[in-house]
């Protein structure tokens, strides 16, 4: 808006404010290490839902199978919840005790 403009409308009585647009609040998708899930199904999750290449899926699942936790990704908050549905119900037809996490960044 110009200066005129905003001159303009100030004089019809309007009042301008500039708020500035917040970002959203972001969350980490967190992937725990069990005894049980295959490395080679957490490098298939990755790929699929997180949609990391081969070379940085198995980056993170061996980060995950030595610290125990590891992020696989962050997102806004529904984009989370979803990838950790679905995490969760591949896992569990796959027949694999996965587990994964969101919280907050």
């Amino acid at each position: 808006m110009s200066d005129k403009e905003q001159k303009d409308n100030r004089e019809e009585g309007q009042v301008l404010t500039r708020d500035r647009v917040k970002e959203p609040p972001r969350f980490r998708v967190v992937l725990h290490n069990d005894d049980y899930t295959t490395m080679e199904f957490v490098v298939f999750v990755l790929q699929r839902v997180f949609h990391h290449g081969q070379a940085a899926a198995t980056r993170i699942m061996l980060n995950i199978h030595q610290a125990g936790v590891g992020v696989a990704g962050t997102y806004t908050r529904e984009i989370a919840e979803t990838r950790v549905a679905q995490v969760t119900r591949m896992s569990r037809e796959a027949g694999h005790p996965l587990q994964c996490t969101m919280e907050k960044e």
